[in-house]
């Protein structure tokens, strides 16, 4: 017999694969300061197959370029394929004596932000926020004063314990969001409440790291 919990999360499990997309790419263009990856981020040797459907509209175009063309730019929305999404679920991240647990989704770039803002309050039980504080910066890493390093993570945690924020990243360990995330580790080692953050990467950096996701 299903339980209450099992049905909702059956239920929960629908409506996400109904409701979000993610995106593959159906075009192998080799990236200018990598040949070794297509533009999207994948390997080529390890690229998702290109659909046939896909091959067979380009084999009905025009003849090739010319040789001296411009290569093709790549672009998501032109390059990609928009499919279910099968990546979502719960992440552990352990460290410091601590394990903490994480929600997770891959999406389209094009998700609609009134659908992402009903997972994370209705189905992840998020606390809907009365501050968005956004911190991002470049990808290079850089070091801090230990001083200033811990006026800036204090700061943080401050003002997103105060007024019950919801704090955005690019969602790498690099730059300043590295920061950012130590401020959180040490917070959260030391159980002093519960801070909602939210890592927004990009999909082409999943690719190159070869994190490998599956459903919850």
């Amino acid at each position: 017999m299903c339980t209450r919990a099992e049905a909702r999360r059956t239920g929960q499990k629908a409506w996400i694969e109904k409701t979000f997309s993610k995106r593959e790419c159906i075009c192998i263009i080799a990236h200018n300061k990598d040949p070794s990856r297509c533009c999207c981020g994948q390997l080529i040797t390890q690229h998702l197959p290109i659909p046939p459907s896909i091959t067979a509209n380009k084999s009905e175009e025009e003849p090739t370029k010319q040789a001296e063309a411009q290569p093709e730019k790549w672009t998501a929305s032109k390059h990609t394929q928009a499919l279910p999404t099968d990546a979502y679920g719960n992440l552990e991240f352990q460290g410091g004596g601590h394990t903490n647990k994480a929600m997770y989704i891959r999406v389209s770039y094009d998700t609609k932000p009134d659908a992402l803002l009903h997972l994370m309050v209705k189905e992840w039980q998020l606390e809907l926020p009365k501050l968005l504080i956004s911190v991002h910066g470049g990808l290079q890493n850089f070091e801090l004063q230990p001083k200033l390093k811990q006026v800036f993570g204090k700061g943080l945690i401050k003002a997103a314990m105060t007024t019950g924020a919801w704090i955005f990243t690019g969602g790498v360990s690099t730059g300043v969001i590295r920061h950012v995330g130590d401020a959180l580790k040490d917070h959260s080692s030391k159980s002093r409440g519960r801070i909602c953050a939210i890592g927004i990467a990009p999909g082409a950096l999943w690719k190159t790291r070869r994190i490998s996701l599956g459903k919850m």
